[in-house]
């Protein structure tokens, strides 16, 4: 995909969320949609943190650890020390990060199913945590969450108080849709640079790429690090919306959803995680016909979409233009 194209695809769908999308919704008087929509841009950021664990050979159930505990540094700066939001946001990023490095450093030397079952156990730990820590309230969480103040510089604001909006929801939802392009365009820009390459590397083969040279510990390391940051952000936003935050905020589930869109949207390609988030999210919603067998009916579509399309969604459409069957 030349330069032109890529820039060309970008302002599209750039025009097509933060345009189109807010006129269509406000044509059908529909402003629940909103909420809908940015819950869906913050779980595919989320989610393309797990992808990239993914793209490294390491299957990650853990992501809602780091969405939890970034969830609950945000709301602790804000409520407790009186920072802004939009300052809490990055360092709930680090945060995640740093603590990613920690953790990482011993349980990215397991492969297969032994690194997801740690993993899924972090979601645990951190529930736990935010159970037992005294500065996170224990059971009752953290609620009456300011939302995110003006951001000025020499006067001019260029971001409005949230609070005086006519319509919170909607400068929720263009944050979130910023937030999101940013992210899938700098993954994208991720995959396709030298340290891109040499992550694929890992995911390939490990020794073969140890023996030519390539530092394997650092590589994982920062791309579990890139992972769990995007996480904590997502967290971050999600505590600010919702203006709350709880230890059941994020659970096991969750992390077994983010896991989910990544394999539903396709492993292979960077913009997988959006299209799975999509489907997941609306399509467990369009299910709620089936009452109690909705559960039951929602994982045989998932499991017979995997059996048809392993390689995901997104592989559909690629089969079809070049005009071979799809697996």
């Amino acid at each position: 995909m030349s330069h032109v194209r890529q820039v060309l695809t970008v302002a599209i769908a750039a025009i097509l969320l933060l345009v189109i999308v807010p006129v269509a919704i406000n044509a059908t008087g529909r402003a629940d949609l909103y909420y809908t929509l940015t819950s869906v841009a913050l779980l595919s950021i989320i989610s393309a943190g797990v992808w990239l664990t993914f793209y490294i050979g390491r299957i990650n159930i853990g992501q809602g650890a780091y969405a939890l505990v970034g969830g609950y540094v945000s709301a602790v700066l804000v409520t407790r020390y009186g920072f802004s939001f939009w300052l809490t946001l990055p360092l709930a990023g680090l945060f995640c990060a740093g603590a990613s490095v920690l953790i990482g450093l011993p349980i990215l030397r397991l492969r297969g199913v032994y690194f997801a079952m740690v993993t899924l156990v972090l979601t645990e730990v951190a529930r736990l945590l935010a159970l037992a820590l005294p500065i996170t309230n224990g059971a009752k969480g953290i609620v009456s969450i300011p939302l995110p103040g003006a951001v000025r510089i020499f006067g001019l604001t260029l971001i409005p108080d949230f609070a005086t909006l006519q319509n919170p929801r909607l400068a929720f939802y263009i944050m979130a849709v910023v937030l999101m392009l940013l992210c899938f365009v700098g993954m994208y820009r991720l995959v396709n640079s030298r340290i891109g390459h040499l992550c694929q590397s890992l995911q390939q083969n490990e020794e073969l790429a140890s023996s030519i040279g390539v530092d394997i510990a650092r590589l994982r390391v920062i791309a579990y690090a890139i992972s769990s940051f995007l996480g904590g952000v997502g967290g971050a936003i999600f505590a600010s919306i919702t203006q709350s935050i709880y230890p059941s905020s994020f659970t096991v589930a969750d992390s077994v959803n983010f896991m989910l869109n990544c394999f539903l949207g396709g492993l292979g390609y960077v913009f997988g995680p959006i299209l799975g988030t999509f489907v997941l999210y609306f399509g467990w919603d369009l299910l709620y016909r089936f009452g109690d067998f909705q559960l039951l009916v929602f994982s045989i579509i998932l499991i017979a979409l995997m059996l048809v399309l392993p390689n995901g969604l997104l592989s559909l459409r690629l089969s079809r233009r070049r005009g071979e069957v799809s697996p």
